[in-house]
């Protein structure tokens, strides 16, 4: 009798489990950790990062290409943007909820100076609308622009449905690097439980579980509030939507949603999505399409996570929120995510929006600056999850009209 083979969300759960139990051991030899073992996790994310921008940039030719139509384009971007926006909202709300009612924060006292934070410069909403369309294609190229490069990659698709079989050769082009991006992929991937080992240990090694204890609230309030919210709005949204149930959602999903969660990086995790949604019955034409402008917009689990921290700042230092500041809260915190897409560091971005606009000192940020690591696992585990979720959505409404319109047409 054949044994069953491990699946690889399962070599991929051992492999983090026990990247834990390493870095527990491993909690006063921090350096060893990050001289010997962090490399491997590195290795491994610069492969990633090596076939993100070539297969980001392919893939959304192709799927431009398949779609054809400039309507159905703009139809599918426009209600995967509503969909983000609107799972953000969700997302922000349900941050506050929870911090008003466990009180996160109160009773943390100060001790000692706080933390100055480098914030990186914010483009702001319009600023950002405006730079999408770049300048200089080939520099965003080099640069990992992600939003400019799917802008430059839908024109360019646009540009090779507009000249119709002339641009079939070049499109034959794009559609083999595309391939050739997903099989090297496929080899990348196999490493994955040896990858999460090495990129997790050395974080459990350097921070401890003592050092989150002063911070244990936010950290537990962040990962609760994520997974209530995966399971709240994401998959009630996919089987309201596709009929698709939360356990076969997950399921399918799992690979992705522990690789962002190890990695902490959603245009890395960008090929385990892609694959998810295929198992999900997702189309190339519209996880080609979503999956990559979701991986730069949706920001679902860092709108948890600026919630969660103003209300956690907001009691450190003794400040009485309204009701009117807390919806300022959420209104910052969905917009805010289009604004700070792209940027590196943009959840420090997007938590100093969200301090401005309701008067709460900057300062408070360094509260909160030591445990970003920590915290932002979950928001991108959310985030990536989001993705997939809504590429299902958008699937399932484009078939409905694809039948709708095949019914008006038998009649």
């Amino acid at each position: 009798m054949e044994k069953k083979k491990l699946s690889m969300p399962v070599k991929t759960l051992i492999g983090l489990a026990l990247g834990v139990i390493a870095g527990l051991a491993l909690q006063n030899h921090s350096d060893f950790a990050n001289t010997y073992i962090s490399p491997f996790g590195t290795l491994f994310l610069n492969c990633i990062k090596m076939i993100v921008v070539p297969m980001v940039f392919s893939s959304i030719i192709v799927g431009v290409c398949g779609i054809g139509d400039a309507k159905k384009i703009g139809r599918i971007g426009g209600k995967t943007v509503v969909y983000f926006l609107c799972t953000t909202a969700c997302a922000a709300t349900l941050g506050i909820i929870v911090s008003n009612i466990f009180k996160i924060g109160q009773g943390f006292e100060i001790t000692g100076e706080v933390a100055e934070v480098t914030i990186p410069e914010s483009t702001g909403v319009i600023n950002t609308l405006v730079n999408i369309i770049p300048s200089n294609p080939i520099q965003s190229l080099a640069n990992g622009d992600m939003l400019q490069i799917i802008a430059f990659a839908i024109v360019i698709g646009g540009g090779i449905v507009m000249i119709e079989d002339k641009g079939k050769p070049i499109f034959k082009a794009f559609d083999s690097l595309a391939e050739a991006m997903y099989a090297i992929t496929g080899v990348i991937m196999k490493f994955t439980p040896v990858a999460v080992f090495a990129l997790i240990t050395p974080i459990v090694a350097e921070n401890g579980a003592e050092v989150l204890l002063p911070l244990v609230s936010v950290v537990l309030a962040v990962y609760g509030t994520c997974i209530l919210h995966a399971i709240i709005v994401y998959s009630s949204s996919v089987k309201l939507f596709s009929g698709v149930g939360p356990k076969e959602f997950f399921q399918k999903a799992a690979e992705a949603i522990v690789f962002a969660f190890t990695s902490a990086s959603s245009s890395a995790t960008l090929p385990y999505s892609m694959k998810s949604a295929e198992q999900l019955g997702v189309t190339e034409e519209v996880r080609s399409f979503v999956l990559p402008l979701g991986s730069t917009i949706n920001m679902d689990g860092t709108a948890i996570y600026q919630g969660i921290c103003a209300l956690f700042i907001a009691n450190v230092y003794g400040i009485h929120l309204s009701l009117v500041q807390q919806i300022t809260i959420v209104l910052t915190c969905t917009f805010a995510s289009i604004g700070a897409a792209g940027i590196p560091g943009s959840a420090m971005v997007m938590l100093s929006m969200v301090l401005q606009s309701v008067g709460l000192p900057l300062e408070g940020i360094g509260l909160v600056a030591g445990i970003d690591r920590i915290t932002d696992m979950a928001p991108t585990a959310t985030n990536i999850t989001g993705d997939i979720a809504c590429s299902v959505v958008i699937q399932a409404t484009e078939n409905k009209k694809q039948k709708e319109r095949s019914d008006g047409e038998c009649l």
